[in-house]
């Protein structure tokens, strides 16, 4: 008996990828374009914001970070942000320490125990305070709020002024215009971007997750700790996040509210001022002239690059978060 050889079968290559069509290639270098627009945006913003804020920084009399002068007249520039950023971030973090438990409280509610016939009405209500013009909420802090926050600040000044926020500042706490008040109206306009954001993270926590937990006897508020904090904590987070960057940036409202004071170096609630936003704002008039424009740019350039570390600051919490 004889064997026959066979010819071999050939067999097709499975490792080469099947080529793109154009259609397909077109569209990723169109959506990679849209994708690098905000980047090179942001890029081109820092570079001009730099450049132009380089003559006057060389110009200048005073220590940029440590002086609380800020001097563009007279073609003698000097100028500081020790007292700008002083006001900018207690009066922002003030505002998230007022903010973020009522926000996180509220998407809870919502999710958690409101009925669907109060969620969502209710919902919708505190969405709308965004939609509120700064102005209005400036206007409304300085002349409604302010009076009635009198009493609990001349509370806290008697109480615990021994601690450096609660002591007496530059303003006259009967005036109201300070950073309390500042704070207390920042937190307002904050709400409804932390509360939204948590609100719908919230939502988003797995059937299987509670139902597990209260398989176990667990109470609603247990089932709360256990399951919904524990999943939106990075949620809650970039939600806040999102608010400081708000809060930071806001110029009308503390504008009109936060009255110049003379110095605001003491770190005190009750001290006056201006935020770096505020500052900018005040002096458009002044944005005729290279230096004194620079100096004021260069402000900007300092909020420019807090709001880049406060963002950077959120992606390593969530990052962190996740990963537990």
């Amino acid at each position: 008996m004889t064997l026959t050889s066979t010819a071999a079968v050939p067999v097709p290559k499975t490792s080469e990828k099947p080529r793109a069509r154009v259609g397909d290639r077109v569209f990723k270098a169109l959506a990679a374009m849209a994708g690098s627009t905000v980047i090179i945006a942001m890029a081109m913003i820092g570079i001009f914001l730099l450049i132009k804020a380089i003559p006057a920084l060389r110009a200048n009399h005073a220590n940029f970070f440590t002086s609380a002068q800020f001097d563009t007249t007279g073609g003698n520039l000097a100028f500081g942000i020790r007292d700008l950023f002083m006001v900018t971030v207690l009066s922002s973090l003030w505002a998230m320490a007022l903010a973020v438990p009522i926000a996180i409280g509220i998407a809870i509610f919502l999710t958690q125990y409101a009925p669907a016939r109060l969620s969502r009405p209710f919902g919708a209500i505190v969405d709308l305070l965004a939609a509120v013009p700064s102005i209005v909420f400036g206007l409304w802090g300085i002349f409604v709020l302010a009076p009635q926050l009198e009493p609990i600040e001349s509370l806290l000044n008697r109480e615990l002024g021994w601690l450096f926020l609660f002591k007496a500042g530059d303003v006259s706490m009967a005036g109201g215009g300070n950073i309390f008040t500042a704070g207390v109206v920042l937190a307002v306009m904050v709400l409804p971007i932390i509360t939204s954001v948590s609100r719908e993270v919230f939502r988003q926590t797995p059937t299987s997750h509670t139902e597990a937990a209260q398989a176990l006897g667990a109470t609603k508020w247990e089932v709360v700790r256990m399951t919904v904090l524990p999943f939106g904590r990075s949620g809650a987070v970039a939600a806040s996040m999102l608010g400081l960057g708000r809060a930071l940036g806001e110029t009308v409202a503390v504008l009109i509210i936060l009255r110049a004071s003379a110095s605001a170096g003491a770190w005190s609630l009750f001290d006056g001022g201006y935020t770096f936003a505020s500052k900018i704002a005040s002096a458009a008039s002044e944005f005729s002239e290279p230096l004194p424009t620079g100096a004021y740019i260069s402000a900007g350039f300092v909020l420019f690059v807090l709001t880049f570390l406060v963002n950077a600051a959120a992606r390593a919490v969530v990052g962190r978060a996740v990963k537990v």
